[in-house]
């Protein structure tokens, strides 16, 4: 049975091991592994296991015993050809869930294709990010859910203060489900608010809906 507190890091270059000790400060058990004992040597200390091996051989994986971890990391540079294989080796092992590091998108289309459950890139989803936040600083947090939804925590714009959320109707305008509001000032959380409830300053929506309707939402003063 895969333990969700254990985590293996394949690729311990700048993004893996700052994976790693993240993770590790975060109370879980983390095995690091990389081909470099440059990599691995500074890491002994931090986690779990500081393993030195290579991912692309099949038998250096089953050590690992990737099968029982809650997920494996993949991060091992632009070489796609070692992060392909480190990818079927952990999938054929066992391993219940697999997220790799991409490096292009037919990179990506690959990892897919071995059924590794998600591709991140991490330089493009921060500058994404980041620029969304300086283009909408009204929102105050943002997750993504899959391709098409995402999660966003918004300050209520001032057209919508002193509306009740029937007057104001959001998801046949704009197409998001409102399914939280926040007082900022008393943290008080309104989860699934009623039609009736009104719209208040200092309060903070917690809207869900494909990322155009979203972005209407924002954009509203």
């Amino acid at each position: 049975m895969a333990n969700n507190k254990h985590f293996v890091v394949i690729g311990l270059g700048s993004f893996g091991t700052a994976l790693s000790r993240r993770l590790s400060a975060n109370g879980c058990r983390v095995t690091g592994m990389d081909h470099r004992s440059e990599r691995v040597e500074p890491l002994k200390d931090e986690l779990y296991e500081a393993v030195i091996g290579d991912a692309t051989e099949r038998e250096s994986l089953e050590h690992l015993s990737v099968k029982d971890a809650g997920a494996v990391f993949i991060s091992m540079g632009d070489d796609i050809t070692r992060s392909l294989l480190a990818a079927l080796h952990a999938k054929e092992l066992g391993a219940p869930r697999t997220i790799v590091r991409g490096v292009t998108p037919e990179h990506a289309k690959l990892l897919k294709y071995l059924g590794v459950e998600r591709v991140i890139f991490p330089e493009i989803e921060i500058a994404e990010e980041l620029a969304d936040r300086f283009t909408w600083p009204n929102v105050i947090d943002y997750l993504p859910i899959d391709p098409e939804y995402s999660l966003v925590e918004i300050s209520a714009p001032d057209s919508l203060v002193g509306k009740t959320l029937q007057d104001v109707n959001v998801r046949r305008k704009y197409g998001v489900w409102i399914v939280g509001i926040k007082d900022a000032m008393t943290g008080e959380l309104h989860m699934f608010p009623d039609g009736d409830f009104t719209v208040g300053t200092d309060q903070i929506l917690l809207a869900i809906g494909k990322q155009d309707a979203l972005k209407r939402l924002r954009d509203l003063k």
